[in-house]
């Protein structure tokens, strides 16, 4: 009990002091998982569509291995991605590994079957009849896509939470991609499990302080927009 006052204390006098090297680790976390949330949202919200709405060979197999993929250990992730962006590899030459951009490829491809995964069970949780009422009322395909995003548009919001938090609270991928390179790739977690590592328990216990003040401050912010949404 004493170890977590000490890091709480610790946590707000960083905080309050403005030490750079933790705003600045705050900053690049922050950056990095909205980069990788954006992009998963990107690729996954089309394809969640399309499993709920079409019909085509296969379609159970990938629904299938998207609902495999929410549950993806992160090493798996981070270690495939390593070896495609190693120097040998097939992205070798661009030289992304130990990057930022790296661990933004690798909380992208964690976060992304939950959004496709989520999009799909919120749109088929839709009435089956209210496809067919749009396009009756003379709208277009993309019209139909839109409205039916609409109309489920709390569940997805919920997923761009879930989609968040997995890609900010994701450790493993991040250090086998990012190697926690001071000033350049260290973020929240990694910087975390180094403190452990070295014994800094007070320091480590104020960044999983910082980290969770973090993620409680964006959800708030994405849950106050739901709730706007679901009021809309």
């Amino acid at each position: 009990m004493d170890l977590l006052w000490d890091g709480a204390r610790q946590a707000l006098l960083l905080l309050l002091h403005g030490d750079r090297e933790v705003i600045a680790i705050t900053l690049r976390s922050l950056a990095v998982s909205a980069a990788a949330t954006l992009l998963s949202l990107a690729f996954g919200v089309p394809l969640g569509m399309a499993l709920a709405l079409a019909r085509f060979p296969g379609r159970g197999l990938l629904l299938a291995l998207v609902n495999t993929g929410m549950g993806m250990p992160p090493v798996v992730v981070g270690l495939v991605i390593a070896l495609l962006l190693w120097r040998s590899g097939p992205l070798g030459a661009l030289g992304l590994l130990y990057t930022p951009m790296a661990m933004v490829l690798a909380q992208a491809v964690l976060a992304f079957p939950l959004v496709a995964g989520l999009t799909a069970g919120a749109v088929q949780s839709l009435p089956p009849r209210l496809r067919l009422q749009i396009l009756a009322l003379g709208a277009s395909r993309l019209q139909m896509l839109w409205l039916l995003a609409r109309e489920a548009r709390l569940l997805l919001l919920a997923a761009l939470i879930a989609a968040f938090g997995a890609a900010i609270s994701e450790v493993g991928a991040s250090l086998q991609v990012g190697g926690n390179i001071k000033g350049e790739t260290r973020v929240l977690t990694t910087a975390i499990v180094l403190e452990t590592g070295k014994g800094n328990f007070e320091l480590a216990m104020a960044l999983a302080l910082i980290l969770l003040l973090l993620v409680f401050t964006v959800t708030v912010l994405f849950t106050a927009l739901q709730q706007r949404a679901r009021r809309a």
